[in-house]
């Protein structure tokens, strides 16, 4: 078979062949790239002389490299252009994986040779990112299971294997639930509230189907402004009970057996290498390293914004009061938070969006790339993509020299799954005198344009690109000598500071006037708007904090006990919730199904880590407020420390050796309301 994945990349820059790859390349291309790896460390672990950092360690950390690629390349298709034949492949492909990542890690005589390096290293005089990689592999071999025996090490593969594949199905579940529902609205005046760029958008999707009327879907594009302004609280109702049954209705997608299969496996793994619970395995390779830590964090941050979350939510209430509604519901909170908005602040999301016009925001967030980091992009249109609506561009820096290429996916479509994230299709690296530069994309669900307006985004959509963004700039600045220390590649509660951060220049008037323009008339956004934002930016933060800190006490709900206490799904959520719950409950919905960060995506025993992160990047940002958003000398340190250092050094020493000291939460609460400014 002439199968481009095994071929050099000969794209611009090295770029992936996507047009040429079929499905049918992948499952060979894994198995030649898995047995390409096995032969590398078969030389490792055949070398006559001693173990060496050389001759062992960095071999090693190069064996899988273009394994990793066909992987990136396969596994964010099925994130971002999926069907049914490649989530049949996924199914096929993660056994393989788990299935070599354990022979790697579980091979006696190769892990004999890194802790012969390893037991030596005080005497080795290595540089701190040579200590950083042997420490890391020396760990993840004893975290994966080395010093267990064959019985045990024949457990953890079965394991493995069978977690891979229920988080896969889990995926898909939660895929099929959301592209499966349609709301189809015939009568118009069931359209009331509604903005007209909405009704546009649900037109045209129906017309795109060959059905009547307005058509509305799960996909946050289509349910968010719903659930937003939609006068018609039935239809609301009805949005909000489908959007919150996914994975948890009494059909083929149903979740709850999958949830409760992984958390018992994450269990099982745990106790087999030595540790307490999921969580105590997880956060020993954290800056929280502890249950207990998370727990006390996720508890001190609740007594700040609980009090201020009921006050907020009693001023919601008392407008719903005002149109009749004694009990408010889920489906009423954004609806009448949005009202509030608009009482308190003269504020929507109509009013901004026509500043916000997709193009001008991504031009903008370039602009402040630029003056902060002296990056520019350059569309690259000879780059190969998946999709005709993915942008590419060339990344360079103010020498003219390439920093690395850039993809960018914008809208929802079927066979992509909701929200946004960043992915590497290949991360930077040093051999020798050569600096291999990443390939790195961001994916979103935004706006799409329609047959009268362009792509104009919510306010919430321009902070989700600048979030997105802000991890991309963590890849594409990356400097490190290892792949597997570069980029993102850092502590998971570290990985959110570069993203969060990025977000406050959405706040700061300074930076909006770059890009906020009005897609018609190309004038700059009022400034009695950018104070609006401005005066709006903690707005229902109460509320918005308790939201975020259930997610993340659920999580370790189900991770940091032994979960065979978990009879029934739903009690178990709803006593989880407990402390942090304001809306009643609706008895079919479940959060847990449909939860992909923890049961899907990587966040297990970690979603704490975006609250832990905003703590980072409120103080961090405060270096920033002090000598200037844009000051030079902040952004050269930033970078310096934190955006090419990858996971180098502890993420503490990044930090600190940026801030001068170890962040506060002062810094956040303040941002948040929550805290009185001294």
């Amino acid at each position: 078979m002439n199968n481009p994945l095994l071929k050099e990349f000969t794209g611009p820059f090295g770029s992936a062949p996507f047009t040429a790859i079929q499905n049918d390349h992948f499952i060979p291309a894994f198995k030649s790239c898995i047995e390409d790896a096995k032969k590398t460390v078969d030389q490792i672990v055949k070398n006559p002389d001693d173990a060496s950092f050389e001759n062992t360690l960095v071999p090693l950390e190069f064996s899988g490299n273009q394994l990793n690629r066909v992987s990136s390349i396969f596994f964010n298709l099925n994130a971002a252009e999926t069907d049914e034949e490649i989530q049949k492949i996924a199914q096929k492909v993660s056994p393989l994986l788990s299935e070599f990542a354990n022979d790697i890690s579980l091979n006696e005589a190769l892990f004999k040779r890194i802790k012969s390096v390893y037991a030596k290293k005080d005497s080795l005089n290595l540089n701190p990112e040579q200590q950083m990689l042997l420490e890391k592999n020396y760990k993840a071999f004893v975290r994966n299971g080395a010093n267990l025996n064959d019985e045990d090490k024949k457990k953890l593969r079965e394991i493995d294997k069978k977690k891979s594949k229920l988080g896969l199905k889990f995926g898909e579940n939660v895929l099929a639930e959301t592209n499966k529902f349609e709301l189809i609205i015939l009568n118009e005046e069931d359209l009331s509230g509604l903005p007209d760029g909405v009704m546009e958008a649900a037109k045209m999707r129906a017309k795109e189907k060959n059905k009547k009327g307005w058509l509305f879907t799960l996909d946050y594009p289509s349910y968010i402004p719903f659930m937003t302004y939609a006068d018609n609280r039935a239809l609301r109702e009805k949005l909000s009970r489908a959007f919150g049954s996914r994975g948890f209705q009494k059909n083929e997608y149903n979740n709850e057996k999958i949830v409760k299969e992984i958390v018992s496996l994450r269990h099982d793994r745990a106790k087999l290498l030595g540790y307490e619970s999921h969580a105590h395995y997880v956060l020993e390779e954290r800056m929280a390293e502890t249950p207990e830590k998370v727990k006390i964090f996720l508890s001190e941050l609740l007594s700040k914004a609980k009090p201020a979350a009921e006050k907020e939510f009693e001023l919601i209430r008392g407008l719903a009061v005002e149109d009749g509604i004694e009990n408010l519901e889920k489906w009423d909170g954004a609806y009448y938070s949005e009202r509030l908005k608009k009482l308190k602040f003269n504020l929507d999301d109509e009013k901004l969006k026509p500043y916000f016009k997709l193009e001008n925001v991504i031009k903008g967030v370039f602009e402040i790339a630029n003056r902060l980091y002296d990056l520019n992009f350059k569309p690259a249109s000879n780059v190969d993509t998946y999709h005709k609506e993915v942008k590419t561009y060339e990344v360079t820096d103010s020498s003219g020299e390439f920093v690395a290429l850039f993809y960018a996916d914008f809208f929802p479509r079927k066979g992509k799954r909701n929200g946004a994230w960043m992915t590497s299709y290949k991360p930077q690296w040093k051999e020798g005198e050569s600096n291999s530069r990443p390939h790195i994309s961001i994916v979103c669900n935004f706006t799409r344009p329609t047959e009268t307006k362009p792509s104009l985004l919510t306010f919430n959509e321009v902070t989700t690109l600048f979030h997105e963004f802000g991890h991309a700039l963590h890849g594409m600045l990356a400097n490190t000598t290892y792949p597997n220390l570069s980029g993102t590649s850092v502590y998971w509660d570290f990985v959110e500071l570069p993203s969060q951060i990025l977000e406050n220049w959405c706040f700061e008037k300074e930076a909006l006037v770059m890009f906020a323009k009005h897609y018609e008339s190309d004038e700059p956004i009022p400034m009695e708007l950018v104070q609006k934002i401005k005066e709006s930016s903690n707005f229902l933060e109460g509320i918005a904090t308790l939201r975020q800190l259930s997610f993340g006490m659920l999580d370790m709900a189900y991770h940091s006990e032994d979960p065979v206490q978990i009879k029934n799904l739903k009690e178990f959520e709803l006593k989880a919730f407990g402390s942090t719950q304001l809306y009643p409950d609706v008895e079919e919905n479940c959060m847990s199904t449909a939860f992909s960060h923890i049961f899907q995506g990587g966040y297990s025993a970690g979603y704490y880590s975006y609250k832990w992160a905003e703590v980072l990047d409120a103080d961090a940002f405060e270096a920033f407020k002090e000598q200037g958003i844009f000051n030079k000398s902040v952004a050269a340190k930033f970078k310096e420390n934190i955006l090419s250092k990858g996971g180098t050094e502890k993420p503490m020493v990044l930090y600190k050796r940026f801030r001068g000291k170890e962040p506060s939460p002062e810094a956040l609460l303040k941002r948040a309301g929550l805290l009185e400014s001294k």
